[in-house]
């Protein structure tokens, strides 16, 4: 497959100048497909078929898929619906008292903002990390998390489009013995992704970004050994081995944070969007993004990119006077990109599937704001 092939599959790159991946990448028609023909086979055949033992053969298979393209063990990863459900699994599954401290830093997504703010009512303090042109300082994250029980950032920023080094901040973080917790839903899609290699205790999430997979298809990788010494904040009959036993014996891994009845559509859906990316293979995927990321700069000087100029990411974001409005105005001419909770910052999103004359066509049209 080519990015055109794959391109031609997605109805919705035809209806406009399509660049805001990095919130919902619409997805091809085969995944809309498979994701309607598992909940046909599902709903259809329940007649005749346990509908329990296919869903739940169905999630077994899922996640064997899932784990195998990102560096992880089938019942280290939980189905989800989002990475902000996977962030709260997390959040509910230790067993915060009052004085922890949790770390963060001032770029993350309300994603991984609102639970620790939250937990702050029952006294946990919050240390926010203060960055740089969407960077961490080495010696500030040390410092930070010295005496916290989590740390939670990003592997990619959704502000800056910048890549952050998360197995050495894993390892920085447990000589402190802080479990680390890694918003990874920009980074699978557009650029390889080992989850062993980061490192980290636990990371959420989902394919509805760059993998171009339906909406609901989260995930949550939870590394088995830190599994082991946390307690799910909600239970299930998914949760455990035995539901009838009276003795609770949560499932090993991440499976533990899975609960009850959930469709397995948008999760078969995102198994038939990896296909298609491992099909089109992650770094062709990169190079073509670095190849129209590069593109799209060069219609901006330096002091106009928020974003490096040397490439990391497909997210890319702009200097504007009035972000709003220039949104606006490029939505009545068919061209969607987002602004950003920063001041004066449009946002681009550049995937593989995209063209140059969509880059070039949206680089202009935002220089005349």
């Amino acid at each position: 497959m080519t990015p055109q092939e794959l391109r031609a599959d997605i109805p919705a790159l035809s209806q406009a100048t399509y660049l805001n991946y990095g919130a919902h990448g619409p997805s091809p028609r085969c995944v809309v497909d498979a994701a309607a023909a598992a909940l046909e086979d599902h709903e259809y055949n329940s007649g005749v078929n346990d509908p329990y033992e296919v869903a739940f053969g169905a999630c077994d298979r899922i996640r064997e898929r899932i784990a195998g393209f990102l560096g992880a063990k089938s019942h280290e990863i939980a189905l989800t619906e989002s990475t902000t459900d996977g962030i709260n699994r997390v959040a509910l599954g230790i067993d915060f008292e009052p004085g922890d401290v949790v770390v963060r830093t001032d770029l993350e997504h309300p994603a991984g903002v609102l639970p620790w703010k939250q937990l702050e009512r029952d006294g946990v303090e919050t240390r926010v990390i203060e960055t740089t042109d969407g960077r961490i300082d080495r010696d500030e994250f040390a410092a930070a998390v010295a005496d916290a029980r989590l740390v939670c950032f990003s592997a990619l920023t959704w502000t800056h489009g910048t890549v952050l080094p998360v197995a050495e901040f894993a390892s920085i973080a447990h000589e402190s013995e802080t479990f680390v917790l890694v918003d990874a839903v920009q980074s699978p899609g557009q650029m390889p992704v080992d989850f062993h290699a980061w490192g980290a205790d636990a990371v959420a999430a989902a394919g509805h970004k760059w993998l171009l997979g339906p909406w609901g298809s989260g995930f949550l990788y939870v590394d088995e050994d830190a599994a082991a010494e946390m307690r799910p904040g909600a239970i299930g009959y998914r949760s455990v081995e035995t539901p009838t036993d009276e003795e609770i014996t949560y499932k090993p891994g991440a499976t533990r944070f899975e609960i009850g009845t959930t469709s397995i559509a948008p999760h078969s859906g995102l198994v038939e969007a990896i296909d298609a990316v491992e099909d089109l293979d992650v770094e062709t995927i990169r190079g073509q993004i670095e190849t129209l990321t590069d593109r799209f700069k060069s219609h901006f000087d330096d002091d106009e990119l928020i974003s490096p100029r040397s490439f990391e990411s497909g997210l890319v974001s702009v200097r504007v006077d009035d972000p709003e409005t220039t949104v606006e105005r490029l939505a009545d001419d068919d061209i969607v990109i987002r602004s950003l909770p920063m001041a004066n910052t449009v946002r681009v999103s550049i995937h593989a599937v995209s063209t140059a004359a969509e880059v070039d066509t949206a680089a202009e049209a935002i220089r005349h704001n």
